[in-house]
């Protein structure tokens, strides 16, 4: 199980980084991209939330505590574990809050709004993965 772990945050780290070197510094040049270049960063955004997600699932998994059906039984059984504190808790519903504006694209994608949450959150990740380190010890 903590190899798995491993791998996902490693996965996670080069996404972000990813996403790091290729983020515009204000939302003009976000918007001068080419789609595919934007559409590539939203990609490597949602695929490294929902691996967090999962890497949720496998902690539940490793303390021999039941995977609830939905993401949201899933945080409030970390909650309840006390695997993860409320401050992480709270940042990865708000990622995968995100992650389904992503996924589903809820009318729309407002570019500008996503280049936004994507800016603010984007060192959101290193804390969430630091926890989840501090978890597995």
């Amino acid at each position: 199980m903590k190899d798995k772990i491993t791998k996902k945050i490693s996965d996670i780290e080069d996404s972000v980084r990813l996403v790091k070197d290729n983020l515009p510094e204000n939302f003009d040049e976000f918007l001068d991209m080419d789609k595919l270049e934007r559409d590539g960063i939203y990609k490597n955004i949602e695929f490294s939330i929902q691996n967090i997600l999962d890497i949720c699932a496998i902690l539940l998994k490793e303390k021999n505590l039941k995977v609830p059906a939905s993401d949201e039984d899933m945080l409030n059984e970390l909650k309840k574990a006390k695997i993860l504190s409320p401050g992480i808790l709270n940042i990865i519903h708000q990622m995968r809050g995100f992650r389904n504006y992503l996924v589903h694209r809820y009318g729309d994608l407002d570019d500008e709004t996503a280049f936004d949450d994507i800016k603010k959150g984007i060192n959101d990740f290193s804390k969430v993965l630091n926890a989840a380190r501090k978890a597995l010890k």
